[in-house]
């Protein structure tokens, strides 16, 4: 029993110096490439166990033949470590300089192309990674030249829209200035309006930058829909008279929903003035209200004429206006485009989201939000 712990010490020893050389040897060439370190790998267990032998063979006198046999095993077993490690290593290394070259085309082409040939797990799990990082990039870039390209033309119809009430508020300035305005009074109203249309929409643009900068304040707190149905109508029914347009909110369920009221409030308020403006004269514009397995539905259907197909994915888009097959508003003003970005922005902030789809005769636009709990 002693010889055999003997045996084992002096071998533990050996290997040891043979293992701390070989750590020593890895450290040096951490930075070479893998195949040396693979090599280095290889050579450690067998220099270890020839290491062991050699110190087992001199404590304990073997022979010379002895010795000779087990240091030319050790040797050959060596080589073929040795040049299995340097292939494996190369092939690699070769792989590893395919995912270079690809993501280096990814990085100046902008998409990403797997490279072809076997290679190991985690290469592999790295290549699948760089092809869904390069699709969520493509994705991004896609939504953000359609960001820039909504935000140049609301510039130009915001421009447009500005220029517009301030040609016409210098100009009857100027005559009231000159005393030349024959109705004073009818100029100071229709200064008056062109003045609070300015402010709402500087309004307009204020809130949507605050929703593009995810700082909206929201106070939610427990309500009936039907409470927000009927303040909403309340409140766009003089537009309503004024256009012919009659407003109808039957349909209404008294559920629970958690939810700021001002915030929501506009957002009916945006989506009854558009359903009023788009519906021609003797029109009708329901509101609806339910509860479903998604949540609570609020829905507002106008008479509009519909929205062309390719068009309906753009409506809450920023600067968004309507094409030619929908009637257009009264005044031939469409605004500036925000009240529907206004819309979704303060739906999606309450975790809800904003849709809209075709109905015979118009369309229909829809609140998705949470029902609140019991």
């Amino acid at each position: 029993m002693r010889d055999v712990l003997l045996i084992a010490l002096y071998a533990l020893l050996g290997a040891a110096a043979a293992g701390l050389l070989g750590a020593l040897a890895l450290r040096a060439l951490r930075h070479r490439s893998v195949a040396v370190s693979l090599a280095v790998v290889a050579a450690v267990p067998v220099a270890a166990m020839l290491a062991g032998t050699l110190t087992v063979a001199w404590a304990m006198f073997l022979s010379s033949h002895d010795l000779t046999a087990v240091t030319t095993v050790c040797a050959m077993a060596a080589v073929i470590s040795l040049a299995t490690a340097l292939l494996l290593g190369r092939w690699v290394v070769a792989r590893s300089a395919d995912l270079t070259r690809a993501a280096r085309s990814f990085g100046e082409a902008g998409a990403f192309a797997a490279p072809g040939g076997g290679a190991t797990a985690e290469l592999d799990a790295l290549s699948r990674e760089l092809a869904a990082t390069s699709a969520r990039l493509a994705a991004s870039r896609e939504r953000e030249r359609t960001l820039d390209a909504s935000r140049r033309e609301l510039v130009a119809w915001i421009s447009h829209d500005l220029r517009t009430p301030l040609a016409g508020l210098r100009a009857m300035s100027e005559a009231l200035e000159d005393g030349v305005a024959e109705d004073p009074e009818r100029y100071h109203r229709q200064i008056r309006t062109e003045v609070d249309r300015l402010n709402a929409m500087v309004g307009d643009l204020f809130e949507l930058s605050r929703i593009h900068a995810g700082s909206l304040p929201l106070r939610p707190s427990r309500m009936s829909v039907d409470d927000l149905v009927d303040g909403a109508l309340a409140g766009a029914g003089p537009l309503a008279r004024e256009h012919g347009v009659r407003l109808v909110g039957d349909a209404v369920e008294a559920v629970p929903v958690e939810v700021d009221g001002k915030g929501m409030t506009r957002v009916l308020g945006n989506l009854l003035v558009n359903a009023i403006h788009r519906t021609p004269a003797d029109g009708t514009v329901a509101v609806a209200a339910r509860c479903t397995g998604a949540g609570v539905v609020l829905s507002v259907t106008d008479e509009c004429g519909g929205i062309e197909e390719e068009d309906l994915p753009r409506v809450f888009d920023t600067g968004w206006r309507g094409s030619a097959a929908r009637t257009p508003p009264a005044g031939g003003h469409g605004g500036a485009g925000l009240g529907l970005a206004i819309v979704r922005g303060i739906v999606e902030a309450h975790a809800g989201r904003a849709t809209v789809r075709n109905v015979p005769g118009g369309c229909r636009f829809e609140v998705t939000l949470p029902a609140a709990g019991p």
